[in-house]
């Protein structure tokens, strides 16, 4: 076995080496079809008056090292040389020990190189989700790190970065990341409000070229799924309920994210699409199936093609990877191109949706990453959540749902025949190697996996050129033409619900603003005064977030995501201010509309209604000026489950599409 050795001082001297070359790479200036080389620790190999990487340093130029060969050959030749042990680790994609406790493995802001360098090196681990928060130049500089790391292993195998979502306004511990300095767009179901593919394509595109500046190659996003229950806490992640706008929508942003839709390549960051399939179909009360107690999915053989749908745009555009879902259907159904019933399991066990629908049906060649953590035992906490006095842990949480009768490595067998290719949230390559050895797995299939791993990083060329100019990162990430295009994005994606008394846009006879749960700085900004009491102002804003409750607290998730009813309950203080206010002035809701909402109560107290789905006060002003008309429509509907006020009669809902204009 490689052992780890003295890192810390290997990695200082092999950055100097990377920084100190031009660009980070070697060219041959007497051949056009010299690609880029980068500089670091491991020796050049001279051949046709070329330049190669001497991967493991032997002095001979085998397949896998030749740039000049196809990816697949090249992977092929790597995964014969690979160790059990090797190939084992490549199958896993792993949290990184960060040097913060932060709630989640890997989140803080400066990674634990001993301990990560301990997982390349030791256990062959080379795909690690990024969850840090950190300014741009510190991610590239720890990515150049851990890839200075990677190169002392026995072939060289560089590693991949992987990231959740990490350029929107929503965010949810454990499914998505800060952004920081990266540009701020509205979530991906307010781009779905804007009616616009292109913009979602540029949207991708703008993500694809931060997370280049750092490192990050692989994105996994985005949701494909259905936003179908009001009360699911990841609405904001999708783009709506409507099956074929969300093919458009996935087919765009897979376009951006991976440079075109001619497959993985240099300039791609892989995008994995997700959750393969149905885990919008939510029961109990819209429960995530990352909780025990919402692991059950509304999906059957009726309804199943129309959370299909929106996968179909991923793979025109020759998406890299599928994770699939956590939940399990309530009971086997069938399904077109299988002929065996769709289990009751978890989708990444679920041979039926992997193998023969994704793989046979759909044509998928590609990577099956399975969500994280699928294989651990769910234990007490797990499936009851914590008792009093206690606190619910992120080592409480598992999600095998349909096998929790199997042990580990039961559960891992049972997904590699289903599909999966690699594991997402675990370092545990150790078990696998103990099944193949035990005759429990083939090798045969795990060479079948770690050739696809495999083959993608040889077409991003990350085994020519894996690090980045730390020192260009901090100017490409949130440039000003990234923000510009993010803010007409804000724009384009509000909806006005309503506009009494014709209040909007603001007429410039109205100067004076009251204003709660809003940015009183950004209505100045406009030439606003902003005054103490509703009874002073011309009209009011009211700044309204998404209600939610507390269902689950003493579970790990269910104290972090927001459950339960949409609709303002009487003692929400937001809705306490804009019913006051509403009585003396007219008054404009300016919602965030994180999970569709439910407005009655709303509807006829405010005076105009905006919906906006991530944007920054001054964009929401734009559109309350003028400046920036509504264009937006409603990507989903706001259906009541309650009557109106009892002062009217009529029951109101805004449906799918609707939206007015100045």
């Amino acid at each position: 076995m490689i052992r780890s050795r003295s890192i810390s001082g290997v990695v200082g001297v092999l950055l100097l080496s990377i920084l100190a070359v031009s660009g980070c790479g070697t060219s041959h200036p007497e051949s056009s079809k010299q690609v880029k080389l980068a500089g670091g620790a491991i020796p050049l190999i001279h051949a046709d008056g070329l330049l190669f990487r001497d991967l493991d340093r032997s002095g001979v130029l085998e397949p896998y090292k030749d740039w000049r060969r196809p990816a697949a050959v090249r992977a092929a030749d790597l995964v014969s040389r690979m160790t059990l042990e090797e190939k084992a680790g490549a199958m896993m994609h792993a949290n990184p020990p960060a040097k913060e406790a932060a709630g989640v493995p890997g989140a803080g802001s400066v990674w634990d190189m001993a301990a990560v360098g301990h997982l390349v090196l030791d256990r062959h681990v080379t795909f690690f989700l990024n969850r840090l928060k950190a300014d741009p130049a510190s991610l590239a500089n720890q990515q150049n790190a851990l890839q200075a790391i990677a190169e002392q292993g026995r072939l060289g195998i560089p590693v991949t970065i992987s990231s959740d979502p990490r350029s929107q306004f929503s965010y949810a511990q454990g499914v998505s990341v800060d952004a920081g300095a990266f540009t701020k767009w509205p979530d991906p179901v307010g781009m779905a409000a804007t009616g616009d593919p292109e913009l979602v394509r540029r949207f991708a595109d703008s993500v694809r070229r931060e997370y280049l500046a750092v490192g990050i190659r692989m994105a996994l996003s985005p949701q494909a799924d259905l936003a179908v229950n009001p009360r699911w806490h990841r609405s904001s992640g999708t783009f709506g309920s409507d099956p074929a706008a969300s093919a458009r929508f996935v087919r765009a942003y897979v376009a951006g994210m991976q440079d075109g839709e001619s497959g993985i390549h240099r300039s791609s960051v892989v995008s994995v699409i997700k959750h393969w399939v149905g885990y919008g179909a939510t029961m109990n009360d819209g429960a995530d199936a990352h909780n025990y107690y919402g692991r059950l999915l509304d999906i059957d053989g009726a309804n199943i093609e129309r959370h299909i749908m929106p996968f179909t745009g991923a793979f025109t555009a020759r998406v890299g990877a599928v994770m699939p879902s956590y939940g399990m259907p309530a009971a086997p159904f069938r399904v077109r191109g299988s002929a065996e019933p769709v289990e009751s399991v978890g989708m990444g066990f679920n041979r039926a949706m992997l193998t023969d629908v994704l793989r046979g049906r759909m044509g998928f060649d590609g990577v099956v990453l399975s969500d994280w953590q699928i294989t651990d035992d769910c234990t007490r906490v797990c499936r009851n959540g914590a008792n009093p006095g206690e606190k619910p842990q992120f080592s409480d949480i598992a999600m095998p749902w349909g096998v929790e009768a199997l042990d580990k490595a039961g559960r891992y067998v049972k997904a590699i025949d289903a599909g999966v290719d690699q594991f997402g949230g675990t370092s545990d390559p150790e078990i696998v190697v103990g099944l193949v050895r035990s005759g429990r797995l083939d090798v045969s299939r795990v060479d079948a996996a770690v050739r696809r791993i495999m083959t993608q990083k040889f077409e991003q060329g990350l085994f020519e050129d894996p690090y980045v100019d730390a020192g260009r990162a901090s100017s490409i990430v949130g440039n000003a033409e990234f923000r510009r295009i993010a803010l007409d994005a804000q724009h384009r994606s509000q909806v006005l619900l309503k506009n009494g008394r014709h209040l909007l846009p603001v007429s410039r006879r109205m100067t004076k603003v009251f204003v709660y749960g809003f940015d009183a700085e950004a209505m100045r900004r406009r030439g606003f005064t902003v005054v103490q009491r509703p009874e002073e102002a011309d009209f009011a804003v009211v700044g309204m977030a998404t209600p939610f409750e507390m269902l689950h607290p003493n579970f790990f998730f269910g104290a972090r995501y927001r459950e339960g009813s949409t609709r303002f309950r009487a003692d929400d203080p937001a809705f306490a201010v804009l019913e006051k206010t509403a009585a003396v002035v007219p008054t404009i809701a300016s919602i965030y509309m994180e999970r569709p909402i439910d407005l009655s109560g709303i509807a006829n107290r405010a005076t105009a209604i905006v919906a906006n789905f991530g944007a920054a006060p001054d964009a929401i002003v734009d559109v309350l000026t003028g400046e920036s008309g509504p264009v937006a429509r409603l990507p989903y509907d706001l259906v009541w489950t309650d009557r109106l006020h009892e002062q009217t009669n009529e029951p109101v809902s805004y449906r799918m599409g609707e939206g007015l204009k100045y």
